[in-house]
């Protein structure tokens, strides 16, 4: 059997993951090919309302039933949350979709529960076992595939805040030292694993509004790549083990 390229779109907060996600479906569908995208957590989903309302406390759901908030959440126990539901809704609805297409688009995967949960690590050594045991719960125990394709866009707290400043938060989103954490924490990972990195702003440091790159601006830089990558011969379009039912 062969499966779908599997991409991931990942990034900090606010740097426009989900509208990257549908203008690259569109983007690919117009190509000819097949192609579906989800977004994790998924919040309509009986586990994606688990993480949304009992862990997050995102006030369209319900409120947490973390009194500490998810920010101050053992990051061993936030990540099973994560975990569940990329294996529930793997299971319930998508991997048969990874053989019937062409392209999987994932806006945000294993990699936000990387970035989010070691970033609350206090030492390099804790950091590095965090990202270790999502690594090994998630891929090798929950079975979930492996991306082919990780693009992560990054935009500076500081801009995230301006552009988000009317917007409610969640227990994560509200806690300025757990996002400035794993804004850090995603730039380790980039390196770490070789993600193809987007800067969202045009200039070094932001100011204003101005120094932004619009919506176009980051597709584009998207598209120029995914082009150049979905041709390569090393991105195996084969077999994966199929998750196992019980």
């Amino acid at each position: 059997m062969n499966r779908a390229k599997i991409i991931v779109i990942e990034g900090t907060d606010g740097s426009g993951k989900e509208t990257q996600s549908k203008l690259l479906k569109e983007k690919l569908e117009k190509k000819g090919l097949k192609v579906k995208s989800y977004s994790f957590p998924i919040y309509e989903s009986a586990t994606g309302k688990i993480v949304g309302g009992s862990y997050l406390g995102k006030s369209e759901i319900s409120p947490s039933v973390f009194e500490e908030t998810s920010a101050n959440v053992d990051p061993l126990v936030s990540c099973l949350y994560y975990a569940a539901d990329r294996r529930y809704n793997l299971l319930k609805y998508i991997e048969d979709e990874i053989y019937k297409n062409d392209v999987i688009i994932f806006d945000r995967y294993v990699t936000s529960n990387m970035g989010h949960q070691a970033g609350k690590a206090k030492t390099k050594e804790q950091r590095e076992k965090i990202i270790n045991f999502i690594h090994t719960v998630e891929y090798d125990l929950c079975e979930l595939p492996k991306p082919d394709i990780v693009i992560f866009l990054y935009m500076p707290l500081l801009a995230t805040k301006y552009l988000r400043k009317d917007r409610a938060s969640d227990g994560n989103e509200s806690n300025d030292e757990h996002m400035k954490n794993a804004e850090s924490t995603y730039l380790y990972l980039a390196k770490k694993y070789d993600w193809y990195s987007i800067n969202c702003l045009k200039n070094k440091e932001f100011k204003t509004i101005e120094d932004i790159k619009s919506i176009d601006e980051i597709s584009n830089e998207i598209n120029e790549y995914i082009d150049s990558k979905l041709n390569e011969s090393y991105i195996d379009n084969s077999y994966i083990k199929r998750m196992t039912r019980f």
